[in-house]
This record gives structure tokens, sequence and C-alpha cells, in this order.
């Protein structure tokens, strides 16, 4: 018989999540296998999607609000020539307009044209609140929903091999793409926007999250292997490991520490940075993430605050 969990150190799980489970699902299973009720993750995935789930354990939850904003790399699979409700393989096909002559080097074009600073209207069928409810929710009760377009990067949008096939009799081309993309952006819009821009219709027939910010697949554990290791102190990266992983790193002498412990400014070691800054303590820990977007530093999170 399983005993209870060993006590899991703050820090931070990167779970390889399986296709299939929500994020919350597997919050609630890293819950039971931490020992704690104190998980949270780093931006969700859609249930098709597997791949890369970064969960914060512990005090680790408040880097959360950080990592959610690192860019990140998906492979997936876009379907051309037909169109569902969601944009990707779980939503009815809405469309079937075939994609019979349709190239890879078309294909290389138009994402050519959505690489870059893009304005992107994300999905629909998306967690975005429109006056206070999911749209999600809207489009499943049959209301039309209209989202703003908003700013978005895709910083490579590379398309691999093409397979043409036919499904329900309708000629379609499935292509497999590569990507770069800030926060926020919608994978599923994107082969929306790949199929429209060629004259058809497009969504994701697969999603694999393959890395968020420093975190990557190889760093990612399987959930069934966490469950094998239930009762077992779970294999977390430590908040300091994990942050020097995914920020720009400021080490701080002892003076300094004690002064951001209790909640001070130093002035900016690189004044105009737009990303967070970790600061490390001379003892290795994080002491501090950093704002040094201005000429003083301000702590955003204190994470060692000072006792006296």
């Amino acid at each position: 018989m399983v005993g209870p969990p060993e006590p899991t150190s703050d820090g931070i799980l990167v779970v390889d999540k399986p296709a299939g489970w929500t994020s919350h699902d597997v919050v609630a299973r890293a819950r039971r296998l931490c020992g704690t009720r104190k998980v949270g993750h780093a931006g969700t995935l859609d249930p098709m999607a597997t791949g890369v789930l970064v969960l914060g354990v512990g005090r680790a939850t408040r880097l959360l609000t950080f990592l959610v904003g690192c860019d990140k790399d998906y492979a997936a699979t876009v379907r051309l020539g037909q169109a569902t409700l969601t944009d990707d393989a779980e939503g009815e096909v809405t469309a079937s307009p075939g994609a019979a002559g349709t190239t890879r080097d078309a294909v290389a074009g138009v994402a050519a044209g959505l690489t870059g600073e893009i304005a992107q209207v994300p999905s629909a069928v998306s967690a975005i609140k429109v006056r206070g409810e999911r749209a999600y929710h809207r489009v499943r009760s049959g209301e039309a929903v209209e989202l703003a377009a908003r700013p978005v990067t895709v910083s490579r949008f590379a398309v691999g091999e093409a397979r043409p096939l036919e499904v329900d009799g309708t000629p379609v081309l499935d292509v497999d793409i590569e990507v770069t993309v800030s926060s926020g952006t919608y994978v599923r819009a994107l082969a929306r926007d790949l199929g429209a821009a060629l004259g058809t219709g497009g969504h994701l027939t697969a999603l694999r999250r393959t890395r968020v910010g420093g975190f990557r697949l190889a760093d990612a554990h399987p959930l069934g292997d966490l469950e094998a290791r239930q009762g077992e102190r779970m294999p977390v990266t430590p908040i300091a490991d994990a942050a020097r992983a995914a920020f720009a790193v400021r080490e701080v002498d002892e003076a300094q520490a004690r002064a951001l412990g209790f909640g001070q400014r130093l002035p900016s070691a690189e004044p105009g940075r737009a990303e967070p800054v970790a600061a490390i303590g001379p003892d290795g820990s994080l002491v501090a993430m950093l704002d040094e977007t201005r000429p003083t530093a301000r702590s955003l999170v204190v994470f060692s605050p000072a006792t006296s």
C-alpha cells in the first residue's frame, strides 16, 4: 500500500502532458503527488495538445506569473482543406472546400507572411472573456463571437512534410509545422489563417508544445512516470535553478540582497530592460524578481524577505 507522499520541495515541476487531459486535470493530479494544494501552471494546453506543461509547487507558484510570459515552441500538424468550429480536430467540421492543387511551396510562402509581428484574431473558442463570460461558452451556446485582433510575434514558422490525402471524400493536405511564438499566440488561429490565406479552410490535427522559456521536452516528466513514483519526493527544479533557466540573472551581494528583502530599490543594472530579472543572492538563492525598466530597479516579488 502506497503511503502518504514525501513532502515536495518548493520548485518547478515540468510535465509532459498526455492527450485528453486538461491542464487543470494535471494540476489536480500533481497536488496529490506532491502532497500540497499549492500547485499551479504557467499557461494552459488544450486537452488535444501534449507536451511541456510547467507547474509551480509551493512558493514557486509565485514564479508562474513571469513564466507565463515566456516564448514557446510548438510542433503541429495543420489540415488544409477543412475548417472546424474550434480550429482544431475537436470541433465539428464547418466547411470542406478542399485543398486540391495546394502545394508545400505555396504553404511555405503563406507561412512567411504569418511570421514576425502580426495582428492575430484569437480562436473564437478560447478562454478569453467576453462581457464576463468565456468566449467558448458563448460559442457553444450558439452565439456568434467576434474577438478583437491582438499583437503577437511569430519568430519562426517552419514548414515540414506535406501529405495529400482524402477525408470523407474531400482532398486535404496535412502539413507538419514548427513555430516559435510569443505568449498569447494561438497556434490554432495560425492554422485557421494559413488555410484562409490559401483560399481554403485550415485546422490543427495535432499539437505538441516542445518548449516554454528555458524548459524543454528533455526536462519534462511523463505523467505516468510521476504516478509510478507516487509516495516519493517529486523531481522538482529548485526555484533559483528555474529562475536561472528562464530569465536574465543579476547576481547581488549580501547588502543588496538584504535591501531587496526589505523591499528597498537598487540602481538598475541595465535600465530599460523589458523582461523581468532574477536577482540571485550570494548563497545562490532567488532573492527577488526585478523590474529594471527604469533607472531604479524595484522588486516585483520578493522570495527571500529580510527578517531583521
